[in-house]
């Protein structure tokens, strides 16, 4: 079952792995997240739904459209950062050694 979305005020189509779009522009931003694994409309829609938070899109849903909440960050911050009590954070590296 396809999914629609709508981004920068453009509608995005997504079924069977692939994005299908009038704006060129959009259709390539969106074709490069897109998951070919998306086969059953669940997963369809959770890739939709990905792909609308990820650039503040919305979703259409039965009711109407809402809003895709922001998918969580892939890399943060403290993923790169040394502990502080092992000298870093992120000047850790202009402190003095004891």
């Amino acid at each position: 079952m396809p999914v629609r979305i709508r981004i920068y005020g453009k509608e995005a189509i997504f079924t069977q792995g692939c994005w299908v779009c009038e704006d060129e522009s959009l259709q390539a931003m969106l074709q490069a997240l897109a998951d070919p694994r998306a086969v059953t409309p669940e997963q369809e829609h959770q890739h939709a739904l990905y792909a609308a938070g990820r650039y503040g899109g919305l979703i259409a849903l039965p009711h109407g459209w809402e809003a895709a909440p922001l998918p969580a960050p892939e890399i943060r911050m403290e993923d790169l950062l040394p502990p502080k009590e092992k000298g870093g954070g992120l000047l850790g590296f202009l402190r003095r050694k004891k």
